[in-house]
């Protein structure tokens, strides 16, 4: 009898423990990740920007820690976004272009939830190669942007059923409407008014489809929402009347503007826009529409936090907003990204609300990267990383149970970077090409001390610590595969090729239209 109870009692505690595993153990938060496209980490009330209006996000902040030094490892969509899923660097998962495919099998902190029973869901843009690849959650409702998933995504098909068309971001987009575009959005660096409603405008389409999908949630099953904005990515084109919000008489220019492009950057390229021709006024311009941009995202947010609370879920609910790259927005003369790992394009906003208040309030000045976060949404969730994840969570070093980063490191096409508190290195193996910054004399990177004899011991040891970093792993070569697996819903089009042909006459009709007039 004593043996039977003890063999009962061994049963009990496994499945208590399996139950804990698939995240039913109270102490176990819901899970918001807010991520946003192309918003320069300066550009947030909360980090002291003087003219931008983000009330919800700083109030996010004060809820929660807000991170002066958060960077991303890749400074373009894709490669951005499946390092954070992953808790990768680009040159382990492979994905170096905005057209590739996750490779199957690879742990993703959307596959482990699920695996621990959290209910998986993704809005907006996500980037992945197909559309609706299968990377751990449960549902996909997709606004995507740049390249096919346009052609089969829900939002898209939203605009055809109603006879409406993005054609602004379409001209900004697709190369073949780009060079029939009008003078005006030559002039004004696709810094116009959206040609739709409001109502119509993926903002707020992403939006809605966020706040219906928590307004969902219930205490009796942890859920993971990632909601991906388009925004503020180019084109810069809130609709009316957020278009109207800012005065770009009165904007202040956002530190790192020169007159002119410097050299090293003009040999990089001209930019997706002739960064020669870029002018203050026009700058101005598209500062306050990337801004209204920012603003309406805010709004948003402000909405879901509103949901979160009317459902009593907001206190047990880890809550990030971050992006997957920044944008020069002026910087040496530039817009948009595109050349090299400069802070505003390799800083990104970072806050995190913890549950029940945990370190609320703080604000840390930690090198801090994307890889992290997903290190803490695994944590946070009860659940262990994966062997090839080299985040580090964010919650123990908070607490000082884990030292801090002394370094935090980035690629980008032939580019690596180094970079302390203090110093940055940016690594090229050709001649000539390397950069190196004391950002405490030079925080805006003009004086490139890559050849001063002062400073070669230092860069011998940002060299050396880039060699130990990437040792660990051969650089994986870019894997594509549109017949990968996707997820198993209705709204997935079972064809993809025929779906794809279909919304392309469609684009093609209206656009016609659009450019005639």
């Amino acid at each position: 009898m004593f043996r039977i109870i003890i063999f009962i009692g061994i049963i009990f505690l496994v499945q208590f423990c399996i139950d804990s595993a698939r995240g039913q153990g109270s102490n176990r938060p819901n899970v918001l990740v807010i991520y946003a496209d192309q918003h320069r980490f300066d550009c947030l009330g909360a980090m002291g920007n003087p003219d931008v209006k983000t009330p919800n996000l700083d109030r996010l902040a004060r809820d929660g820690v807000l991170f002066n030094n958060s960077f991303c490892v890749w400074p373009v969509c894709t490669p951005s976004r499946y390092s954070l899923l992953t808790g990768q660097y680009v040159r382990q998962h492979g994905g170096r272009s905005n057209r590739c495919t996750l490779q199957p099998g690879t742990p993703t902190f959307a596959n482990i939830l699920r695996e621990a029973g959290y209910k998986t869901k993704a809005v907006g843009k996500m980037h992945f190669m197909p559309a609706y690849l299968d990377v751990g959650f449960d549902e996909l409702e997709l606004a995507e942007q740049h390249g096919d998933g346009r052609l089969v995504d829900d939002y898209h098909r939203y605009l055809r059923e109603r006879g409406l068309i993005d054609s602004l971001d379409l001209i900004d987009q697709v190369g073949h409407f780009r060079k029939r575009a009008p003078d005006q959005y030559w002039q004004t660096f696709g810094a116009m008014v959206s040609n739709l409603s409001e109502e119509h405008h993926s903002t707020t389409w992403i939006g809605n489809r966020a706040v219906h999908e928590l307004g969902q949630w219930e205490s009796s099953r942890l859920g993971l929402l990632m909601v991906g904005f388009i925004k503020p990515h180019h084109p810069f084109d809130p609709p009316a009347p957020w278009n109207t919000m800012y005065d770009p008489a009165k904007l202040t220019i956002l530190p790192g503007w020169t007159d002119r492009q410097l050299a090293c950057d003009r040999a990089l390229g001209r930019g997706y826009f002739d960064n020669s021709k870029l002018t203050l006024p026009a700058l101005r311009r598209v500062m306050a529409y990337y801004y209204a941009t920012i603003s309406q995202i805010d709004d948003q947010v402000g909405r879901m936090i509103e949901t979160l609370k009317g459902k009593g879920l907001y206190d047990n609910t880890l809550v990030i907003y971050t992006a997957d790259h920044g944008e020069f927005m002026g910087f040496h003369h530039m817009l948009l990204k595109g050349n090299h790992m400069y802070d505003p394009l390799i800083k990104v906003p970072l806050i995190v609300k913890f549950p029940d208040g945990r370190h609320a309030g703080k604000v840390s000045d930690s090198l801090v990267n994307s890889l992290d976060v997903t290190g803490t949404i695994i944590r946070e969730a009860g659940c262990e990383l994966g062997p090839d994840m080299r985040g580090r969570p964010l919650g123990p070093i908070l607490a000082g149970e884990q030292l801090t980063r002394k370094l935090v490191f980035a690629e980008c096409g032939p580019y690596t970077m180094v970079r302390s508190k203090s110093h940055k290195l940016l690594h090229h193996s050709g001649p000539g090409k390397s950069l190196f910054f004391d950002l405490k004399k030079d925080p805006q990177e003009l004086d490139n001390l890559y050849e001063d004899p002062k400073y070669q011991s230092q860069i011998d040891l940002f060299q050396e610590a880039l060699m130990v970093l990437f040792v660990f792993r051969a650089e994986a070569s870019v894997y594509l595969d549109l017949e990968a697996q996707q997820i198993a819903r209705p709204n997935v089009p079972p064809d993809r090729e025929a779906a794809e042909m279909q919304m392309r006459e469609y684009i093609d009709q209206q656009m016609a239209k659009e450019l005639s007039k």
